[in-house]
């Protein structure tokens, strides 16, 4: 399988880093990120490296993937996108191969890699003995292949359940970013932040708790579609009646 066919396509709109809803802690801590690389040439004269292994963790639909692709664009650097998934191949060993040659392209382009569902690595460890001994070589790749990265280069890595990956692999990340279901107080602020470019006359929708930023999103676009088509069919009706 060719590299390319590997790559997750990272084309449409990337929201700034600034725009997305974020903990405190983890505004922090993406902020001093973001500070090393800036001062990277600086950091480096001192022999000090930069903490470029990222894990970004928790409940699905609140952001990660957005948060990477924001940080990718805040440092002016091309995203590599990687479903791990994807990488794992019937044929013995070229799972390992696959990854290198990613990390390989990454580091060339002093890129962001951005390595989605990483606890697939976990998950996959428990299957019959062919896979397991696959994997098992597989996470040895990639542990070395994570002490190997270029200062240059910023891996993030992203999961929903980082209880099953191997805790070899997890000690590589300097920096862990909990993703968290928003509370009540936060949701309001989004969908406030989602409804304030249209009319308000298509505000009124009803919002939902106890879910993430993405169904949130999903929830209020569907209501104020519907609240177009209302008003639009009203309109015909009144046409209609003249």
């Amino acid at each position: 399988m060719a590299i390319h066919d590997l790559i997750i396509n990272a084309n449409g709109e990337v929201l700034e880093l600034d725009n997305i809803h974020l903990s405190k802690m983890n505004t922090l801590k993406l902020q001093q990120l973001l500070k090393e690389f800036k001062y990277i040439k600086t950091l480096q004269d001192y022999k000090l490296p930069v903490d470029n292994k990222l894990l970004l963790f928790g409940y699905t639909g609140c952001g990660k993937t957005t948060t990477a692709k924001a940080i990718a664009k805040r440092l002016n650097k091309k995203i590599i996108i990687i479903n791990l998934g994807g990488i794992i191949d019937s044929r013995l060993g070229q799972s390992a191969k696959n990854i290198t040659e990613i990390f390989k392209k990454a580091s060339r382009e002093n890129a962001v890699l951005f390595l989605d569902e990483f606890d697939y690595i976990g998950k996959i460890r428990d299957y019959d003995n062919k896979e397991s001994g696959e994997m098992k070589r597989l996470v040895n790749t990639v542990i070395q292949l994570i002490d190997q990265l270029p200062n240059e280069t910023l891996l993030i890595a992203a999961t929903n359940n980082s209880s099953i990956i191997d805790t070899a692999l997890l000690r590589r990340f300097q920096l862990k970013l909990e993703f968290e279901k928003p509370s009540g107080n936060q949701l309001d602020i989004y969908y406030d932040s989602l409804l304030m470019q249209y009319p308000e006359k298509l505000r009124n929708i009803e919002r939902k708790y106890d879910l993430s930023y993405a169904e949130a999103k999903d929830i209020t676009f569907r209501a104020i579609k519907n609240n177009i088509i209302n008003i639009e069919e009203a309109n015909e009706l009144d046409v209609n009646s003249s």
